[in-house]
């Protein structure tokens, strides 16, 4: 909706991992130097950790870019808690090789003649595993096995490891992984973007969609931005979504820090979920229900009613209020969305009639 409203010819901070707007910051630039090490090693595990959001995948994507495949063969499992014999399936499926109904053992014979075919048309093969700590040890234990398949006293197979940092603090803490461990030759952890790259971060993505200047933005929003983000990717990329839309919505032409709390304030009280999520203000007041005083016990009774609770009925009240106050704002980002529905459609009802 906003870029056709800021003249872009792409969304530049959508969530879906997409190389071409792959931006080198300090981190990931040092990441893909241990990378590249690696494969110039033609051996070993390289562990590349980072919380949730911070780039993992798409530093993959622009990797898997940067190879010639005439040279190496890429194998990408995305992990789910991929039992041992499951993904040795996925890595003979990788290598062309039928894996139903074969055992583990068949499994592994079959993975290393694939191997070797691969080797004999001049390539060497590569896995990627994204979640890794997802991985039972039983699987990681057939990565280490894998990675013993060799030829001509050289490794066939290379093996990148993506996950989480608890994945790190697994393969760092654990004796069952000391062999594994043994074979890592490089490991990076992925930070978040420090305040000053932010700046360049959002004007590059921009600048890919085809940005010309609209919207324009204030010297202080990029301090805003890293604030609210904490100079995590993704989370950069939803607040600039929402920013970017508000402002289309509003004809707003210039991104400053004010707007972008205001928008970060308004999108903490919708999501009363949040951690960080502002404390609660109504611009009218909260209804409240009537307190009505239990009834006198009848003298039958041998035990008194629970005591009333006042704070009770009136934090149900709150809760009633927060209820119709989300229902409106759904209400406001529905209408939104029928409205654009229906004047793309008149666009190109537009476009039909003048062909």
């Amino acid at each position: 909706m906003y870029e056709s409203f800021f003249g872009l010819r792409d969304r530049p901070f959508q969530l879906t991992p997409d190389p071409r707007f792959w931006f080198d910051t300090a981190t990931h630039k040092k990441a893909m130097a241990y990378l590249g090490y690696g494969l110039a090693q033609r051996e070993g595990f390289i562990v590349i950790t980072g919380d949730i959001g911070t780039g993992k995948t798409t530093l993959m994507g622009h990797l898997t870019q940067q190879i010639d495949p005439a040279s190496l063969n890429v194998i990408t499992i995305v992990s789910t808690a991929v039992e041992h014999e499951d993904l040795l399936r996925i890595v003979a499926t990788g290598l062309d090789v039928e894996a139903a109904g074969k055992s583990k053992a068949e499994l592994l014979l079959l993975i290393e003649r694939g191997l070797h075919a691969v080797a004999r048309g001049g390539r060497r093969t590569l896995l990627i595993v994204d979640e890794a700590q997802a991985l039972p040890h039983s699987a990681l234990e057939e990565l280490r096995m894998l990675s013993n398949f060799q030829a001509g006293g050289h490794a066939m197979l290379q093996i990148f490891l993506l996950g989480q940092p608890e994945f790190r603090d697994r393969l760092t803490g654990s004796d069952r992984l000391e062999q594994l461990r043994q074979r890592v030759i490089a490991v990076h952890h992925l930070d978040p973007m420090g305040a000053s790259e932010v700046s360049a971060y959002v004007t590059h993505r921009l600048g890919v969609a085809g940005w010309q200047g609209r919207p324009d933005f204030a010297p202080d929003s990029f301090a805003a931005l890293h604030r609210a983000s904490e100079g995590v990717p993704r989370r950069l990329n939803q607040l600039m979504s929402r920013v970017l839309l508000h402002a289309s919505i509003a004809g707003e032409e210039r991104i400053d820090a004010a707007l972008i709390r205001a928008i970060v304030a308004d999108h903490e009280r919708e999501l009363p979920g949040n951690a960080n999520a502002a404390p609660q203000r109504h611009d009218r007041a909260v209804p409240r229900m009537a307190i009505v005083p239990p009834a006198p016990p009848r003298a039958d009774e041998n035990e008194a009613p629970p005591p009333f609770d006042a704070r009770l009925i009136e934090r149900v009240a709150q809760l009633e209020a927060r209820v119709e106050e989300q229902d409106a704002a759904l209400r406001r980002v529905l209408k939104l969305m029928v409205d654009w529905v229906e004047n793309d459609a008149s666009r190109s009802e537009t476009v039909k009639g003048a062909a």
